[in-house]
């Protein structure tokens, strides 16, 4: 059995390698002994997932944004929502790309009907990117921002049994 590593197995450790610093991001490297000061001992690393989160509570704490995601998410997250012990998604509608030392940020909005739509993306986009930056640390180099749907009040109430033309 020979030792020699194939063209395959050093592309497929690329991409493993690759894979896995897409899913997490070290802040620093840190170093070890103890001559150094504590705060530098060791490494800190941020999953993707927590820059999702974060930006996710970030844009729903803002006044007219009504939800987030697309119309299947939506649908499959009130469904989730409704099942006893479900938690809500706060990553839904949410796309992070995350480097070393910085992040982009993807966001699908609802907005409720009477916002004015420019006034609600610079409100979101100067929330997240204000928790983002604060929380993590990383630099935010852009956000962008897709209004899929506008929620209409009457969306909120059964109106079809109101509505019935028969009894």
């Amino acid at each position: 059995m020979t030792t020699q590593t194939t063209t395959f197995e050093k592309d497929l450790s690329a991409r493993q390698s690759a894979k896995a610093a897409h899913t997490t991001t070290a802040l620093s490297s840190g170093v070890t002994g103890v001559d150094q000061p504590a705060a530098n001992r060791g490494r800190t690393s941020i999953a993707d997932v927590v820059v999702v989160k974060v930006a996710g509570i970030a844009a729903r704490e803002i006044p007219g944004v009504h939800d987030m995601g697309g119309g299947l998410s939506r649908t499959i997250g009130a469904v989730r929502d409704r099942v006893p012990g479900g938690r809500p998604n706060v990553g839904r509608g949410v796309k992070v790309e995350v480097g070393e030392r910085q992040t982009a940020i993807d966001l699908d909005l609802v907005v409720e009907y009477g916002v004015t739509i420019t006034d609600v993306a610079h409100d979101v986009r100067e929330n997240v990117i204000s928790a983002v930056e604060r929380i993590t640390g990383l630099e935010v180099v852009e956000v962008n921002i897709s209004v899929n749907d506008v929620h209409l009040p009457e969306d909120d109430g059964d109106h079809a049994v109101a509505d019935s033309r028969v009894e």
